[in-house]
């Protein structure tokens, strides 16, 4: 039924979505969206619109057995069928094809519910080389799996380019096309400022206009010729600045909730969000954290997370910026996250002693449409039934929450064809494209010894790096010092492992010191051969210990083994530029203003260095 087309009386094929044998207007492809979309709104149930204001995680699994609960504790049919939801935020993904068998399984659940609502997947970064300790972090971003591999957002901010940003966007969506994700969780525009921060690498760095700049080849790289048939609508975040971080902590969790601006910053963090806005972001997504001390012309903001924040979202996104598309919520400000043993604590900051009902009025009242990482239909249906929602202000939402999918296509075709997702997830094009992007974005900070780039035949003992990838570059790997012409050894940025909360311990947090073990490593192996230091930036580190020792000091954000191999040697030049400051001292670190971006005192190496 769900893949079939009737044709009406004047010849019009279309979806008979809603079961009765007739072309309703929402049907009708010829209709603009907006039509069709205020059509459908006057159809659906309160259950229906209910299930379109939730975006949940679901993890991937048989086509054949959408009855499995899977990791999240509830099947896929249950969600579509159950509890009518409609945009799901994706995992980890099987093979393409399986990938994509799976989700037209799902899309024909979708159609059989009483208007064939289509489902909207969506999906956080997938494309980016997880070169720090800990691999992927499923709270920020995921392993890029069968997909082409690229530095970055922060690597790709050391390159600088606009052009190398929109080829990574185009290359994501032709592969999150092929296989049904027809969302993006991302573009991450916050302009990171306090070195501690955990979330810096999939931001732009540091510098608000690359920031801006950069976060609009992403959009247009996504979008395409706009919001349409081959398009994935993408999301900016985190509205109006995440990355204004008190102490350097994460607003994932409670000792990060707060964020203040005691350096008068906030123009400079929303900046790459007008700049998305006047692009044409297809959605929002606000920050979790919750203003401190903000005063917004001439009236203090309300201390609330900013998901529940009238001022923030209704009078500056949508009067002030006029942004009338989809905001989302991140994920989790109404419940609990319980995963085995830990909790993540729903992020209600300055609501944490509210009711779960109280929490969802608020987020409406705000101006926001839909709620990731929730539920809830059933509660917000109820909200409606007893008047602390307007039926009129949850059609708002419905409407826009609709826009996006007509523009999108998926009433008209939501399928995809498994042989073709094969060919294209990884396709030699694009694993090639970002490879190079990989060695492009490496950053040479300091050549003393002028060890770059490395002799073709050197002797080379790799640390911490794979011994076929120095093969594979014309280098001769060795095991023993005694033996080598260099050294070259990959470290990662310090942190201070953490495992309180559920997924605490995927973020890299705390102190930016390497170890004394990783002190004396370098130092040690330095007084026997040069020392070719590379180390991950996935946060600025505190390199004074070692910078003095080593022959050369190179900076990555996402790059393997082989690209980097590629920059060292020369094969593709590298022309990275650091994308913060790199600071001399804990004291300088702890010294900073939450708001002011590469604020440390007399830094090691300034924001910039490196280049061609």
């Amino acid at each position: 039924m769900s893949r079939e087309r009737l044709v009406a009386p004047d010849g019009t094929a279309f979806r008979d979505l809603d079961h009765d044998g007739v072309m309703a207007p929402f049907e009708d492809p010829r209709l603009s969206a907006e039509e069709r979309a205020d059509d459908l709104v006057a159809r659906l149930s309160l259950e229906e619109k209910a299930g379109l204001c939730f975006q949940d995680m679901l993890a991937v699994g048989s086509a054949d057995d959408l009855d499995d609960p899977g990791p999240y504790g509830a099947s896929p049919a249950s969600l579509a069928q159950g509890l009518l939801l409609n945009h799901f935020n994706l995992h980890g993904l099987p093979a393409p094809a399986e990938a994509a068998r799976w989700q037209n399984a799902m899309q024909d659940l979708a159609a059989a519910t009483p208007h064939g609502v289509p489902i909207t997947f969506s999906s956080d970064p997938r494309h980016a080389v997880a070169d720090a300790e800990g691999g992927e972090n499923v709270g920020v971003a995921l392993a890029t799996g069968a997909m082409s591999a690229w530095p970055e957002p922060l690597g790709l901010a050391a390159i600088g380019d606009a052009d190398v940003v929109r080829s990574a966007a185009e290359a994501a969506r032709r592969e999150y096309v092929a296989v049904g994700i027809r969302a993006a969780l991302h573009p991450q525009a916050d302009v990171s400022a306090d070195p501690r921060w955990g979330r810096q690498a999939q931001t732009y760095g540091t510098d608000a206009a690359l920031v801006a700049r950069l976060t609009v080849a992403e959009l247009e790289g996504l979008h395409g010729d706009g919001v349409g048939p081959d398009a994935v609508a993408a999301t900016v975040k985190h509205f109006p600045g995440g990355g204004v971080r008190d102490g350097g902590e994460d607003s994932h969790f409670p000792y990060g909730a707060d964020q203040s601006y005691p350096g008068d910053r906030f123009e400079e963090h929303l900046a790459p969000f007008r700049a998305a806005i006047d692009a044409g972001v297809a959605n929002v997504m606000p920050a979790y954290g919750k203003p401190v001390g903000l005063v917004l012309d001439g009236e203090p903001v309300p201390e609330v997370a900013f998901g529940f924040n009238r001022p923030v979202i209704t009078g500056l996104l949508r009067e002030e910026l006029g942004f009338d598309g989809v905001v989302v919520t991140d994920w989790g400000l109404v419940s609990d996250l319980v995963i085995g043993p830990l909790t993540l604590p729903a992020r209600a900051w300055g609501l944490e002693d509210a009711s779960a009902e109280d929490r969802m009025v608020a987020i409406f009242d705000a101006g926001c449409d839909q709620l990731g990482g929730e539920r809830l239909p059933g509660m917000l249906a109820e909200l409606v039934r007893s008047g602390r929602i307007a039926a009129e202000r949850l059609d708002e939402s419905v409407r826009r929450l609709l826009l996006v999918k007509f523009r999108l296509g998926l009433f008209d075709d939501p399928y995809v064809d498994p042989s073709a997702a094969e060919a294209a997830l990884g396709a030699p094009d694009l694993v090639a494209a970002g490879r190079r992007a990989q060695s492009e974005a490496v950053t040479v900070i300091e050549d003393r010894g002028a060890a770059l780039p490395l002799r073709p035949g050197a002797r080379v003992l790799p640390v911490h790096l794979a011994a076929d990838a120095v093969t594979g570059a014309g280098l001769v790997p060795v095991t023993e010092a005694s033996e080598a012409e260099l050294a070259i050894v990959r470290i990662t940025a310090p942190f201070e492992p953490r495992n309180r909360y559920f997924l605490e311990g995927m973020f890299h947090a705390g102190s930016l010191e390497p170890a004394a073990e990783t002190i004396a490593e370098v130092r040690d192996l330095a007084e026997r051969l040069p020392v070719v230091l590379v180390v991950s930036l996935d946060r600025p580190a505190i390199l004074t210990p070692v910078a003095d020792a080593v022959a050369a000091l190179v900076g990555v954000v996402g790059c393997s083994d082989a690209a980097l191999l590629d920059a060292l040697t020369g094969a593709v030049p590298p022309r990275g530029r650091l994308p913060f400051d790199l600071p001399r001292s804990a004291e300088a670190v702890a010294a900073v203003r939450p708001d002011v971006p590469n604020d440390t005192a007399d830094p090691l190496f300034r924001a910039g260095t490196g280049g061609a």
